[in-house]
């Protein structure tokens, strides 16, 4: 017990040091420009940016087919909640090809026109830099839109300070923000395995099985859009859940536009996507 004790008291010193961290590389910012989901790294930073730099802090959210509405309208809640000016930007990613056609890159393409748009607004404003909220643990998974990020120059400060995403989750819980035990999120064109094309009526019909999932309770929920397939992920924890109610889960699956309804019995797992990126078949 002792050492689990002394284990958790290092953890917390350790995530606090990255914390100054965090605050130090601020510091040298006099007002940047946050790209803001409303999710639980992007609301830490936007949090601490706040505290630091003042109100020099512009926080900006993408609008497009690939983002559920109302997460857009959360992260306006949240940056009003913060005091924090706020700005909805459109973008057209699902226009460029290179991201419709759903290559392994595609979130570089992606991320690419977003921050693009991002830095237009910082130059319009007068604001010296572009701040976005990918972790340290980000750096251990498939990542194209990180690539994009360098290129423009738009930085990365969470990841700078080599903070986890799960010290964010931590931290933020001590902070008192209330995205602290949300739910993971990804725009919703993830949803679709590389080369299916990513169209507006896919969008939607994830959007919507999605929607109608967590109605029913379900608190982490993937539809993966396999064609006429949904391939249903949830926390393993919420797998009899999502069982207790099959012929609803059916039902409302099947309303959204897909024909055949999977439950995925590995359950929920981020980047489950480029699993194939790493398959081997095995002979036979």
């Amino acid at each position: 017990m002792t050492e689990v004790a002394g284990a958790s008291c290092g953890a917390a010193v350790m995530a606090e040091a990255k914390y100054e961290r965090l605050k130090s590389i601020l510091s040298t910012v006099s007002g940047a420009v946050v790209a803001f989901s409303g999710g639980v790294d992007s609301s830490f930073l936007l949090c601490t940016a706040r505290e630091v730099i003042g109100e020099r802090v512009l926080a900006v959210t993408a609008s497009s087919e690939t983002y559920l509405e109302e997460e857009v309208e959360n992260a306006r809640e949240l940056a009003r909640a913060m005091g924090v000016r706020h700005l909805v930007v459109r973008t057209r990613e699902t226009e460029l090809p290179a991201f419709s056609s759903n290559p392994p890159d595609r979130c570089y393409h992606c991320k690419r026109e977003l921050l693009s748009t991002l830095w237009d607004v910082a130059r319009a404003e007068g604001l010296e830099c572009v701040l976005e909220g990918s972790t340290a643990s980000d750096l251990l998974e498939h990542r194209p839109g990180m690539r994009a990020a360098a290129e423009l120059g738009v930085r990365s400060p969470l990841q700078e300070a080599g903070l986890t995403k799960a010290e964010i989750r931590e931290l933020s819980r001590q902070a008192g923000l209330p995205t602290w035990n949300k739910p993971p999120m990804a725009c919703l064109a993830s949803r679709f395995p590389y080369h299916t094309p990513i169209t507006e009526a896919g969008l939607r019909a994830v959007a919507r099985a999605e929607r109608s999932l967590r109605a029913l309770g379900v608190k982490l929920v993937r539809v993966r859009h396999h064609g006429t397939v949904a391939r249903i992920e949830v926390a393993p924890e919420e797998i009899s859940t999502v069982l207790g109610f099959r012929e609803e889960v059916v039902r409302l699956v099947k309303a959204a536009g897909y024909v055949y309804v999977a439950l995925d019995l590995q359950g929920y797992r981020s980047g489950s996507m480029d699993e194939v990126l790493n398959h081997t078949p095995s002979e036979s």
